[in-house]
């Protein structure tokens, strides 16, 4: 199926995990201040599912991993120092993942408005989309600072659809994890989730609308699925 009938519809785009393979970078800063630490740095596998709840998160978890336990205000500051490190160093080597350029043209070219809902921190994700060369393809960025509460709240991705004019009912969520899953079936909105993401819980079996593996894909889902006669999310 070509991606038609989307005109007015959107759809709203994780970040990490999702459109950029930023696991390079994220963890490389994450390994800075491990070393820093005297601890040792965790390899790039063990780590990637961390991403996904933002940096505070993947700070903790990381640690932990490594033997370690944070108090509350030793992860305060050690997140302004990952903040900083990462803004130097937000694009050496994270890339778009293949194929996703093509198909955000292709559902712009449909009449879909793309948003994109993310917990990482706004200011953070407009660079990394700008250094990318991303940034034109969206109408707007949400991130975590930018919305009332972040994913899997529903008002996270409300926002997001706010932000462009959309329609919840006529939104989709592409993302890779289960805050993803989490804010699409909190709003009311139907979810595709990506197989070669970010998640501590396999994609399938957070029961997505519709799991894709290549990026081709997606156009022809988000047609599927909002032409699919009203069909409520969850039942396609």
């Amino acid at each position: 199926m070509a991606a038609d009938g989307l005109e007015g519809a959107v759809i709203a785009f994780d970040l990490d995990g999702t459109l950029v393979d930023t696991a390079p970078d994220l963890i490389g800063t994450l390994n800075v201040l491990l070393r820093d630490e005297g601890l040792p740095p965790l390899p790039l596998d063990d780590a990637r599912p961390f991403i996904g709840r933002g940096a505070r998160w993947m700070i903790e978890r990381g640690f932990e991993a490594a033997g370690e336990h944070l108090h509350p205000a030793r992860t305060q500051a050690l997140f302004d120092r990952f903040i900083i490190h990462y803004r130097d160093h937000i694009a050496d080597e994270s890339r778009p993942f293949p194929g996703c350029e093509a198909a955000l043209d292709d559902l712009r070219a449909a009449g879909a408005k793309l948003v994109v809902c993310t917990n990482k921190l706004t200011g953070l994700s407009v660079a990394l989309l700008d250094a990318l060369g991303l940034s034109r393809r969206f109408e707007a960025v949400i991130g975590a600072d930018a919305a009332p509460a972040i994913k899997p709240d529903a008002r996270h991705l409300q926002a997001a659809v706010d932000a462009v004019g959309g329609d919840i009912a006529r939104t989709v969520m592409v993302g890779d994890a289960a805050t993803d899953a989490g804010a699409a079936r909190n709003a009311g909105a139907h979810l595709v989730l990506v197989s070669f993401g970010y998640t501590e819980t396999p994609a399938a079996a957070l029961d997505p609308d519709i799991l894709i593996d290549r990026f081709d894909q997606l156009p022809p889902a988000c047609a599927r699925l909002l032409s699919a006669c009203g069909a409520p999310p969850g039942q396609l």
